[in-house]
């Protein structure tokens, strides 16, 4: 049951044998009486707030709790792992492996939470797989997905349920690559700007050259992204500010893989910090990637890439705004 060829082409799908055996893997456990590495403890909690941004006062001082989202982090093996692992796991992946899907991709994951978490919690959980899919055509390739729920218990009380979606595949034939003649690429393949009720204020504004930043009601707090709720206080009342444009490069990363059609790598992409003190992602513009340094001074300009589509982008060295019509990520713009 191998082979591999465009669209799963090849691959066993439809085959009953095949996925009986797939379906069978539904139930068995993925982990038994698993035991996190660490208590529930402050550090992890400070950690992982700073990384997030998180200010909120009920995750600080006595009495502190931990961020719900925090659930999966005290179940995590890290590189050692964990010594209760069920084989079941490995099995299924053996088999997916063995018929040519070869590749794996998260794609979701959900969270109930039953009770907060507090340092000196100890953590043990159990996992099943849930799930494993028919056979499904994606525009990665086609395979499975496969469901693994978590039980997390603190101090053996129920606090909550993870579940983990991923998909196990086999890649699509990807097509030829491009010439690379200097000619202009057809406009409309950059990826959208995902637009919902949360942030289309902010992308009106965009629309219109302004970056427009949340101002809590309550705190007066500035946030970026977009949020229904302050972060801060938690307060639902807000208005928005301009922001000056000016920032700096707070830290950057280097693209040279995976190749997009829409960009040419190598480029920067860079986490701008705003002379109003939030932090954003966006293209570092106007310097070769490989000039980009922490610290620079960054100005904010208007890249429109398509009669649609306008996106803030930050120009290394520059001293005023602007609104160009094209520019490459990372070049000279």
């Amino acid at each position: 049951m191998t082979g591999q060829g465009r669209d799963g082409e090849g691959l066993p799908g439809g085959d009953a044998a095949f996925e009986a055996a797939l379906t069978a893997y539904a139930g068995r456990p993925a982990a038994t009486e698993g035991v996190g590495k660490d208590p529930v403890n402050a550090a992890m909690i400070r950690h992982w707030c700073e990384a997030m941004g998180d200010a909120h006062p009920a995750y600080r001082g006595p009495g502190a709790v931990a961020p719900p989202t925090m659930l999966q982090a005290w179940t995590m093996g890290g590189l050692s792992g964990h010594q209760r692992r069920s084989p079941a796991h490995d099995e299924l992946f053996a088999l997916l492996d063995g018929a040519g899907y070869t590749s794996v991709v998260a794609t979701d994951c959900e969270q109930e939470y039953l009770r907060p978490l507090r340092p000196g919690d100890a953590i043990t959980f159990d996992a099943v797989i849930e799930s494993v899919s028919p056979r499904k055509t994606t525009k990665l390739g086609t395979g499975h997905f496969i469901t693994t729920r978590m039980d997390v218990r603190a101090n053996g009380e129920p606090a909550g349920t993870h579940r983990f979606r991923i998909l196990k595949y086999a890649p699509a034939a990807r097509p030829a690559p491009r010439e690379r003649d200097g000619a202009a690429r057809p406009r409309g393949e950059r990826p959208r700007p995902v637009v919902n009720r949360d942030n289309a204020g902010f992308w009106a504004g965009v629309a219109e050259h302004k970056l427009l930043l949340q101002r809590c009601g309550g705190c007066g707090a500035l946030r970026f992204p977009w949020l229904p709720g302050c972060n801060r206080c938690g307060g639902t009342r807000w208005d928005t500010v301009e922001a000056s444009g000016a920032g700096t490069v707070y830290s950057y990363v280097v693209l040279h893989h995976p190749p997009f059609p829409a960009f040419d790598p190598p480029y920067a992409v860079g986490l701008i910090e705003l002379a109003e003190g939030v932090r954003m992602v966006s293209n570092v513009t106007g310097v070769r990637y490989d000039e980009v340094r922490i610290g620079m001074p960054v100005r904010l300009e208007f890249l429109r890439v398509d009669e649609e589509v306008v996106l803030p982008v930050f120009r290394g060295g520059a001293t005023s705004g602007g609104a160009p019509d094209a520019a490459l990520p990372g070049g000279e713009g």
